[in-house]
């Protein structure tokens, strides 16, 4: 027997691996899933009192193939079955498993959050209540969201395997993009108190991390993979103490994680040199230049506009326009990001986003406009769900109208409220 020291990680390791074991075995992912849950929660209790076991993740999957039949069979097949089970060798992993089963939790009959929410389950290893706490959703919902993803899949007769390879491109993008959505509302949560949810980055960078062993040849989940590194080592210095948010260009670069940083680039040096190129390559590289600058001052915005430029060009969206923006803005003046924003304002998906109004005070601030760019960050803060970025908006207006603020002023002593 070993230590029950690192017990909640080791679960989290062995739930995925576990999962698919037992899925692959004998089907029926909705009465497997719950299986392993319970098999998880005997575990716990048993391996707190008597220690871990030997082969912990055969225990596992040996617990949870017994509960499997419990969960279906009646009384007499129950015994019939766990016998069957007793008798039948231990389902061993095999190592495309975990791709596999993430595969499957982001199969395209899913809607993106319900995507999100079982990859957290069934691959992260997180409990209803962890998803709903990262999430800032009742238990309830999490839980009713989970059975219906777990129905839809068995609804559309999907198996526990390797899609087609000429399916597994499609599905490898959704893949991909359900774990840079869960990474982003980790890094900056869209809604709540808290700037960071941390549990939900570390979650999509060490899931990641594993898609990247499995498809080290993958341009684009090196390049995911580089981004995460490359923006997650600023966070020690996104706030202060209070929680308050403090603007790239402000932050104290000395606590960046430089071991991040330094993985990051060379994943996206080595990838950009072999991989053609894609969008979360092209992000991660703008990443590496902003976290190369040893101050704010010191940023080569013109490398930045320019890689926006070829973002734009390959994958255009709202916020590579707005990010864009901001580069422009700090290459060429305020007045041209001004009139970059002013050519987009009838877009209506970016007319009512709150970074566009917040781009639009800082450009104006930059530019002297003081009143406009007091009018332009609280109409940012009313629009955001966010109250640390509310929080730091309204204390922008504020700052502005107060002596202080006005001497203050300046291109210089200005801090862009994005890049983050």
């Amino acid at each position: 027997m070993g230590a029950v020291t690192g017990l909640p990680d080791l679960l989290r390791d062995c739930a995925p691996q576990v999962l698919a074991a037992v899925v692959r075995r004998y089907g029926d992912f909705e009465a497997c899933e719950d299986a392993v849950q319970e098999a998880l929660i005997a575990a716990v209790r048993q391996w707190q009192q008597s220690g871990v076991p030997e082969h912990p993740r055969n225990w596992l999957i040996a617990v949870a193939s017994r509960r499997r039949v419990e969960l279906l069979r009646n009384e007499t097949a129950r015994r019939r079955r766990e016998e069957a089970v007793r008798l039948e060798p231990v389902p061993q992993v095999r190592g495309d498993d975990e791709l596999a089963l993430l595969l499957l939790c982001c199969h395209p009959a899913l809607s993106v959050p319900a995507q999100v929410t079982l990859t957290l389950r069934a691959v992260g290893g997180l409990t209803t209540a962890e998803i709903a706490r990262a999430l800032l959703l009742p238990e309830a919902t999490v839980s009713q969201r989970i059975s219906r993803a777990k129905q839809r899949i068995r609804d559309t007769g999907s198996q526990f395997e390797m899609p087609a390879p000429g399916e597994l491109g499609e599905r490898l993008t959704a893949v991909r993009h359900v774990l840079y959505l869960t990474f982003n509302e980790g890094y900056t949560a869209s809604s709540g108190d808290a700037l960071n949810r941390v549990e939900l980055t570390r979650e999509a960078i060490r899931l990641t991390r594993q898609l990247h062993r499995r498809l080290p040849d993958d341009g684009e989940v090196a390049g995911l993979l580089a981004l995460m590194l490359l923006t997650d080592a600023r966070r020690p210095s996104r706030t202060r103490p209070d929680g308050a948010l403090v603007p790239l260009a402000e932050q104290d670069r000395r606590r960046w994680d430089a071991d991040a940083i330094a993985e990051g680039v060379a994943i996206i040096t080595h990838t950009l040199a072999r991989a053609p190129i894609g969008p979360f390559q092209l992000q991660a590289a703008i990443a590496a230049v902003h976290d190369d600058a040893a101050r704010a001052e010191d940023t080569d915005w013109p490398q930045i506009l320019a890689l926006y430029g070829m973002l734009h060009a390959l994958a255009p969206s709202p916020m590579v326009t707005l990010n864009r923006i901001v580069a422009r803005a700090m290459v060429d003046g305020p007045e041209a990001g001004l009139a970059a924003l002013d050519q987009i304002a009838e877009d209506p998906l970016m007319a009512r986003h709150h970074r566009t109004a917040a781009v639009r005070a800082h450009l104006l601030e930059l530019a002297g406009d003081r009143a406009g760019a007091q009018e332009h960050y609280r109409l940012a803060a009313r629009l955001t769900l966010s109250r640390p970025e509310q929080r730091y908006l309204e204390t922008r207006a504020a700052q502005l109208a107060s002596d202080r603020g006005i001497r203050a002023v300046g291109r210089r002593q200005v801090s862009p409220p994005w890049p983050r």
